[in-house]
């Protein structure tokens, strides 16, 4: 048979990547063996290996025209109304003066090259990024590092270096730090478990799997600028619904506006170059909205592309005219977006911890594995919980489209009969994957093997045949944070079922006992239905039912404890993420604090001390001491996530009562003055009231925001949930009231049709 070459688009994946292909043909075999090796153990580059690894990236660069080089890092900021990717980066050129040439330093020649040290550290200013007290303008110094686990890539003429970001003491200013230390707890967690199990002998690695589903809307640039709300919020803050929304289904799978359609060939194009499989894309169920989804792959590399992606939809989309909104809710009435993320676990071997299999191995692996699953979503319900909350959110989680707040887990019905069964006694094997074959009725059909067990989308963490979808993601979310506590919960519970195991529980009396603890957290039934509240409460779960509810457990001592036993953050940095301090605040710690009490707080060896330890410390000691986050890296999450929600109402309030004050009510006014001239009639009356009605909850809304408290960031954010949110509904339903009313070519902003419909007919402009 004669072999079909691909196309050129497929021909091209991962050719802008810097892979381990690149790495040999760049570097050689040997160095290109034991960077492998170092992925696998953690053991630094050497010197001698770096240089070339520079080398190498340089030359290979070159190779494609590329003359600018961005470590590319992801700050603590949450998307919001934000356009895109949250990442941050600088294009620096690969040039560097000529150090051996003689002559001044300052007037020796300049050289092509990667500047020595800068493929693996950058040195920025960290006070200007968020940080929860962990940096003050006068101690600003930060760090990003390069993640040697997720390959550099060359996009729009600069090559994009994926970083982690730290301080000047090592504490995490970024979501990547706190998802590779959670990794290495899981491989840690992992390989002990798989030990005391027995017959795994041949596992060198246990890695998380993640695969993304991104939802957003697609408007015309037109569009987007017609809205102000949109421009600064991300999301319109009123807007009367289109007479026909989702109501006949006839957008989800449906055929794409011809425009979008040509935007995301070329955005699928541009993803493949750089080695992301982007192999979906399709219409979603509200107008306007859309999904890509790639295959899955490691989770810190599968959180990098998902950011790239997010970059270039923006970049590309600007090209043909488009604007792609990744608001969790940018219109009312009608679906929001999500970003349901596909989670596992997985090994260097080959093995699904998630897939039941066919044997009777893989069947008990997977029922030790949702035993740990089991005590990591019932222990760790609000670690879980914070990593889905923010103020975007809020909008879709419990509103019949996502998630309820509660977080359960569904493992299936097949499997909550299992459940029963293992704590009533039986084997923790017999549970195997596939179902029944499906007869279609159809001559022209074959049968269909069904899985196991159904499809349940009002679970926040349901089971869908070889791994978890983690479905309360929103979708403007950097996956690594959701990912990162996932991560964490799940390393937890292997430690606890390795515990039992260790002091002398069989492993079926150990996973029986975490069964039997935990299930209260597994949840089968209709997650939307109005009696799963009042039942989650009658079981102890919580509810929190908004952010600043779900921020205010994140920094308990009992999460410190477990980030900081899984080394994942410090109390300090979950402190930082969960309360942002206000300038005062920063101020006034920082003058009460000598450089000494400093580096006393953040617990952080120095390189010299790392290595000192390490060469009298076995791997095992050196594992053991690993934190993913300490205490004071907990409270400085904390401090963020109440900082994000803070700033979020009080643009859209703001931004609200600008658009009344100078869009609205002229235009309401010059509408009433059609039916002046009989003020009594009911076309006037009824006008009258709407319109008046606009005012007065606005005059209310512009007191709110003048009586915000001053400080205390907790105290703001409960007063923005409490105080400034639902003024911000009133608001709009008088608003929306109006619209009605209101003769169309008055009304000041674009309507939901037109902003959703209107570029539905259009042609391609690329």
């Amino acid at each position: 048979m004669t072999a079909v070459q691909p196309p050129k688009m497929l021909a091209d994946f991962g050719t802008r990547k810097f892979d381990f292909d690149a790495v040999e043909k760049y570097a050689g075999a040997d160095v290109c063996a034991r960077f492998k090796d170092a992925l696998i153990t953690g053991v630094k580059t050497s010197d001698a290996d770096a240089k070339a690894l520079e080398k190498a990236l340089y030359e290979w660069c070159a190779s494609f025209g590329c003359v600018k080089y961005a470590h590319w890092f992801f700050p603590m900021r949450t998307g919001g109304g934000c356009m895109g990717s949250t990442a941050g980066m600088k294009h620096d050129a690969f040039i560097d003066p000529d150090w051996s040439a003689p002559g001044i330093p300052g007037l020796k020649p300049f050289v092509c090259k990667m500047p020595g040290g800068r493929l693996f550290t950058g040195e920025t200013d960290g006070s200007s990024f968020p940080n929860g007290g962990m940096r003050v303008t006068h101690q600003a110094a930060a760090f990003t590092s390069w993640d040697r686990g997720s390959p550099p890539f060359i996009y729009d003429g600069t090559c994009f270096i994926p970083c982690a970001f730290v301080t000047h003491y090592g504490q995490a200013l970024d979501n990547k730090t706190p998802l590779l230390r959670a990794q290495d707890a899981v491989n840690r967690e992992g390989l002990r478990l798989l030990k005391n199990i027995g017959g795994y002998d041949d596992v060198k690695q246990v890695v998380s799997y993640l695969g993304w589903e991104q939802e957003f809307f697609v408007v015309t640039k037109e569009a987007y600028l017609a809205r102000p709300d949109l421009r600064a919020c991300g999301r319109t803050l009123m807007g009367a619904p289109p007479t026909r929304g989702q109501q006949a289904d006839l957008n989800y799978f449906a055929a794409m506006p011809p425009t979008v359609k040509a935007c995301m060939d070329e955005v699928q194009t541009e993803l493949l170059k750089i080695g992301c499989p982007l192999n979906v894309y399709h219409n979603e169920v509200a107008p306007a909205q859309h999904e890509i989804s790639p295959f899955f792959t490691i989770t810190n590399i599968s959180a990098d592309l998902n950011q790239i992606s997010m970059q270039m939809c923006v970049d590309i989309g600007a090209k043909h005219g488009l604007v792609f909104l990744f608001h969790e809710k940018p219109f009312a009435g009608i679906n929001g977006s999500g970003k349901h993320n596909n989670w596992s676990i997985g090994t260097d071997s080959g093995l699904n911890f998630f897939s039941p299999g066919k044997t009777q191995e893989s069947s008990e692996l997977f029922t030790i594995a949702l035993a740990c699953l089991t005590y990591a979503v019932n222990q760790h319900n609000t670690v879980i919980r914070n990593a889905v909350a923010h103020a975007g959110n809020d909008h879709r989680l419990g509103a019949q489209e996502a998630p309820p707040a509660i977080i359960s887990l569904y493992p299936g019905t097949t499997f909550d009969a299992k459940v029963k069964e293992i704590v009533a006694g039986g084997a923790l094997a017999g549970y195997f994957s596939g179902g029944e074959l499906l007869d279609t009725k159809c001559a022209n059909l074959n049968d269909i093997e069904r899985g196991l067990e159904d499809r349940n989308r009002t679970a926040p963490f349901p089971f869908c045949g070889n791994r978890f979808e983690f479905r309360a993601v929103g979708s403007s979310q950097d996956c690594s944070f959701p990912m990162a506590l996932v991560d964490t919960a799940f390393a937890d519970g292997m430690r606890a079922l390795s515990e039992l195991i260790e002091a002398g529980s069989s492993v079926r009396d150990a996973c029986a006992a975490i069964f039997e603890q935990n299930q209260r957290v597994i949840f089968v039934g209709n997650g939307y239905s109005p009696e799963w509240p009042i039942e989650a409460e009658k079981r102890g779960l919580p509810n929190l039912k908004d952010a600043v509810s779900a921020h205010a457990e994140f920094a308990t001592p009992e999460n410190k404890a477990l980030f900081e036993r899984m080394g994942v953050m410090t109390p300090q940095e979950v402190d930082a993420r969960a309360e942002v301090m206000t300038p005062q605040e920063v101020d006034a710690r920082a003058e009460v604090m000598t450089p000494q009490e400093v580096d006393a707080r953040a617990e952080v060896m120095t390189p010299q001390e790392v290595d000192a330890r390490a060469e009298v410390m076995t791997p095992q000691e050196v594992d053991a001491r690993a934190e993913v986050m300490t205490p004071q890296e907990v409270d400085a999450r904390a401090e963020v996530m109440f900082e994000n929600y803070c700033t979020v109402l009080e643009v859209e309030a703001t931004t609200l009562v600008s658009m009344v004050r100078t869009g609205v009510e002229p235009a309401c006014q010059k509408d009433l003055n059609t039916y002046v001239t009989n003020t009594k009639h009911k076309r006037y009356t009824v006008r009258a009231a709407a319109y008046d009605a606009i005012g007065d909850e606005c005059d209310k809304l512009e007191e709110a925001i003048k009586g915000m408290p001053a400080e205390g960031v907790v105290v703001i954010a409960t007063y923005c949930r409490d105080t400034i949110k639902p003024l911000l509904g009133s608001v709009r339903e008088a608003c929306d009231t109006a619209e009605g009313l209101v003769e169309s070519e008055l009304w000041p902003f674009m309507s939901y049709t037109d902003v959703c419909f209107g570029h539905h007919l259009s042609s391609p402009k690329c």
